[in-house]
């Protein structure tokens, strides 16, 4: 499953579990007893049904034959379940509150963790990692993400972050290098414009939280910060408020004009650049098949988003998959085995071979950015250090009522202020984390 989608069903899970408080005793093991830890049978597991599955499920196939020639008694069931949000939310539900019909094994989008341990059906299995002969090779901010109130409830499976595609031809012909600092990208979109009037200096959203997210974090801003044991916004202070007005500065006539750029989504950006409409666009490297479908097929090169000091990588979402052992699992110590045969180096890479899905180990990444040149930006911003979200349940209300989308949205059409516009959103944001 892609990036842009996995936020949704975080939401409407956690908001059907929040207003019904149906979604935390399902999977709970009753009190003096132990859950089931069977070491033979059937090894239920669900992952993503995604385009392309096909070559997903020759590799996990692959897999399933290694694990059950070393585990004689285990049969390995594989069923691959629909990433729609509303469809995948229902059947996550179902799982949590009916024990008999939940997985051992499940992949979950990164975002999903807090509602999913707060729905009471995730096992932490911090301590059966221990042992991992992989585990020091898993990159540590991408490891976090894995990571709730210091309990561990999954594996990383795979990463996506983003980075800068840019038109090397209309880059060529201004005379420019790419982007080495935010300056140079400004300076850029200005002189790429007023050679080509019919083409954005770069395609930016007003809904695009997680392009715009990079200049709040190389500012030194953030979300939110821990304030005890909860979450505090931290959207209005002077850092972030710094890193807000970089991104909203874009959207004027010659980076991505307001009136047609303010109500734009992610992929709405992936189709604009695809398209030869931008000189620049902030994408996942799962974008590159689209953008090799359109116009920009071959005149186009990728460089890390660079911050605001020259020579700077300004941090990216750490967006993925995890792989979770469900606390009703019938087969715990299969199910963690067989998510670290998933997730090991050898997976990992055919995973990448397949599906293009970054690994999660950095000496896996070393290596298919050696056999792939385009990889190399996408491994340095890895390399450079990723953020994530706030790893709390409310983040899945917060994204819901798209507050941040909405705060940018106020800048970019002048109904607010960057003061004003952070502002309203960091009330929204502490009164989430409050609630919870």
């Amino acid at each position: 499953m892609r990036i842009v989608r996995r936020t949704t069903a975080a939401a409407v899970l956690a908001a059907t579990c929040l207003a019904a408080a149906a979604c935390s005793p399902g999977t709970a093991v009753p009190a003096g007893e132990k859950a089931a830890d069977e070491k033979s049978g059937t090894l239920q597991v669900w992952l993503y049904n995604e385009a392309g599955n096909a070559a997903k499920e020759a590799v996990v196939a692959k897999a399933v034959t290694e694990f059950q020639a070393a585990h004689q008694g285990v049969t390995v069931n594989v069923s691959y379940i629909d990433t729609d949000a509303s469809a995948r939310a229902a059947k996550m539900k179902g799982a949590f509150n009916d024990p008999n019909s939940a997985p051992d094994l499940v992949e979950f989008g990164n975002t999903d963790l807090p509602g999913y341990v707060a729905a009471g059906g995730l096992a932490e299995i911090g301590a059966d990692l221990d042992s991992w002969a992989d585990k020091g090779d898993l990159d540590p901010a991408i490891a976090k993400t894995a990571v709730l109130d210091g309990r561990t409830y999954g594996l990383p499976w795979w990463v996506g972050v983003r980075a800068l595609y840019y038109r090397t031809d209309l880059f060529t012909e201004a005379g420019l290098a790419a982007p080495a600092s935010y300056d140079e990208l400004v300076a850029a979109t200005r002189k790429i414009h007023a050679a080509h009037s019919d083409t954005f200096g770069i395609a930016i959203g007003g809904k695009y939280t997680f392009g715009a997210l990079p200049f709040v974090w190389d500012a030194g801003g953030d979300i939110a910060a821990k304030d005890g044991d909860k979450f505090k916004a931290a959207i209005s202070s002077a850092a972030s408020q710094a890193g807000v007005k970089r991104y909203t500065d874009l959207f004027d006539e010659a980076g991505c004009p307001a009136q047609q750029c303010a109500d734009l989504t992610g992929g709405k950006t992936v189709d604009l650049f695809a398209a030869g409409k931008a000189a620049m666009a902030i994408l996942p490297n799962s974008s590159r098949s689209k953008v090799d479908a359109g116009a920009a097929k071959g005149k186009y090169a990728v460089v890390p988003l660079p911050g605001a000091k020259a020579g700077t990588i300004a941090p990216a979402f750490a967006g993925g998959n995890n792989l979770g052992v469900m606390k009703a699992a019938k087969h715990r110590t299969l199910a963690v085995q067989f998510a670290q045969l998933l997730a090991g180096p050898g997976y990992q890479e055919q995973m990448y071979d397949a599906m293009g899905n970054l690994p999660t180990l950095k000496s896996v990444n070393a290596r298919v950015a050696a056999k792939d040149a385009f990889l190399k930006p996408f491994t340095d911003t890895i390399a450079a250090g990723t953020r994530f979200v706030p790893l709390d349940q409310a983040w899945a209300q917060i994204d819901a009522q798209a507050v941040i989308p909405t705060m940018l949205q106020q800048v970019v059409t002048g109904k607010a202020d960057v003061a004003k516009a952070s502002g309203d959103a960091a009330t929204q944001i502490t009164s989430a984390f409050a609630a919870r």
